[in-house]
């Protein structure tokens, strides 16, 4: 299900978008603020932002700044009340990827959200960066400052899922449920086991490993390292 995160100040338009949005088949958060906004953006790999420009606390294109300086290439569909040409011009070399004006109707938003994504699904690059590593997601391979890595299947399913979830702590229920045909047996280390074998592998001797462990939480490999 494709994530989205609506960030907009006024409840008048924030509520009916959240409520048509999860009523379309999206699974829909929201903030009312542009702090809030950042962080949970910042937090959550979501797939789309609907991003109001005149947001309290911090500003929508200095949001879409933070965010693209960052790092994140998720779609962004500002909202404004400006139409203007410099507006817009202002918009997109911010980062946006699409501009709706004020007012507009549910089901322009609803298309130009739905375009954005297809868009999204056909750009989407097949190879994936982290720190030393690269992860080509069609031929499945992983190399480490160029030289090949040997991985067994699972561990490479683990490394792929653990760099398309950066950022965000990852359970070990949540590997053994991505990864594993059946679930673990309670208390068993079968993730923790081949977290530790995939670390051999993956990490360069004297640095920090990429995967680091969250006492009670799970793994992360944590943004920045692109």
């Amino acid at each position: 299900m494709m994530r989205l995160l609506v960030i907009e100040d006024s409840p008048e338009l924030r509520n009916p978008l959240v409520a048509g949005l999860t009523k379309s088949g999206y699974a829909v958060e929201q903030a009312s603020d542009g702090k809030t906004g950042l962080w949970m953006a910042q937090g959550t790999p979501f797939d789309l932002i609907v991003l109001d420009i005149m947001l309290p606390g911090l500003d929508g294109l200095s949001l879409l700044r933070k965010l693209r300086d960052g790092g994140s290439e998720g779609r962004v569909l500002l909202l404004t009340a400006k139409d203007t040409v410099l507006d817009r011009i202002a918009g997109l070399r911010s980062g946006a990827d699409d501009y709706l004006v004020k007012p507009f109707s549910f089901d322009e938003l609803l298309a130009r959200v739905e375009a954005l994504l297809r868009r999204g699904r056909e750009t989407l690059s097949s190879v994936l960066r982290v720190g030393p590593l690269t992860i080509d997601l069609m031929a499945k391979t992983v190399t480490r400052e160029g030289v090949a890595v040997l991985l067994a299947p699972r561990e490479y399913s683990i490394i792929e899922f653990l760099v398309r979830q950066r950022g965000k702590v990852v359970s070990r229920a949540e590997i053994e449920s991505q990864v594993y045909d059946a679930q673990a047996e309670p208390m068993s280390n079968v993730v923790d086991s081949a977290i530790c074998a995939l670390r051999r592998k993956i990490d360069t001797p004297d640095r920090e490993s990429l995967i680091q462990t969250r006492r009670g939480q799970g793994y992360i490999i944590a943004r920045g390292l692109e």
